[in-house]
């Protein structure tokens, strides 16, 4: 061995140690990756909690964490360029919003070391991100925005007692609402409802799908189908002239014009997430060791305006709960 080989060989471990031991060393700032799959309000309020969660656990945007924004728009290519520009840039841990970007930076991360946190997830198992058995396939974690069909179907028969067709429109790449398109169906009979459903491939197809799907039924419900929720304003408006109620998923739909939602609040999921990042920088768990967890507060949001635009009303046996919400 040639003194230069040796030397090569004395510099690779010196380096090899430093960074192990540096690996292990508690950080003083952290740069986060955030990939947001689309613009619409409930995942930028997932973005917001998600701040909030990590403050509270002593994360502070401009003190000790730095948050790098993108946005994919709803396009699936764009989610994987994002993550796998933070991947070769090194970040400390990627926030995942939304099924597509969170499958995305699962695949552009798992062998780099470097944690996924997802949130807005509605079906983690189907999505690969999380075990039957209720562990993780490798260095992710996250929580799930699991709709509560059952109480959707239940509002939309209080408030419709003579609908007989559901119409939902998905759009057919995203895991997520396949997920929860076939919660409706299985759930649908017991509420004496039919579920008409129309696929869609991007925001530009939503027109001729709901001149397809409308004149078949009663009303439509939103699921957490990304692209759908960020052509909001088109559904509504070609809703409205068909005069078919639109039901949201979520508060930020019933803002913009839906008729009511039985639905969870995504500041709050972001929050549980943020905690479940804070524990991970921490070290005080791998997101492997972390179950992904499901938020179980459902709330009544109810626009009272476009419910008499429909000639909906509440019955009093819901009024208690119901949290008026004022279309923007």
């Amino acid at each position: 061995m040639t003194r230069r080989s040796i030397f090569a060989l004395i510099l690779s471990l010196v380096l090899s140690i430093s960074l192990f031991s540096f690996s292990f060393a508690e950080k003083e700032t952290y740069t986060i990756g955030v990939s947001q799959f689309a613009v619409h309000g409930s995942l930028d309020n997932c973005f917001q909690g998600f701040k909030e969660g990590l403050a509270e656990q002593g994360f502070v945007e401009g003190e000790n964490v730095t948050f790098v924004l993108q946005n994919a728009n709803a396009d699936t290519g764009t989610a994987a360029q994002i993550a796998d520009t933070f991947v070769n840039s090194g970040v400390d841990l990627i926030c995942a919003i939304a099924t597509p970007s969170a499958m995305s930076a699962f695949n552009a991360a798992q062998d780099r070391n470097i944690p996924v946190i997802y949130t807005a997830v509605s079906d983690p198992v189907a999505a690969q991100m999380a075990n039957a058995d209720g562990t993780n396939p490798g260095e992710i974690t996250g929580t799930s925005d699991a709709l509560p069909v059952e109480a959707q179907l239940k509002l939309i028969r209080a408030l419709q007692p003579e609908a007989k067709k559901i119409g939902i429109l998905h759009t057919t790449s995203e895991t997520n609402s396949d997920s929860t398109l076939e919660a409706y169906r299985t759930l649908a009979g017991q509420y004496g409802f039919e579920i008409v459903d129309k696929g869609i491939s991007t925001g530009a197809d939503i027109p001729l799908a709901l001149e397809a799907l409308l004149p078949q039924v009663d009303c439509t419900t939103n699921l957490t189908d990304n692209t759908v929720v960020q052509s909001l304003p088109v559904v509504l408006e070609l809703s409205a002239d068909a005069g078919k109620p639109v039901y949201g998923s979520e508060i930020e739909q019933v803002r913009l014009g839906c008729v009511a939602s039985e639905g969870i609040e995504y500041l709050e999921l972001g929050r549980q997430t943020g905690r479940m990042a804070a524990r991970v920088l921490k070290g005080e768990a791998k997101a492997s060791e972390i179950p992904f967890e499901i938020i179980e507060n459902s709330y009544l949001y109810v626009n009272e305006d476009a419910m008499a635009q429909f000639g909906l009303a509440l019955p009093d046996d819901m009024k208690e709960r119901a949290i008026p919400v004022t279309m923007e």
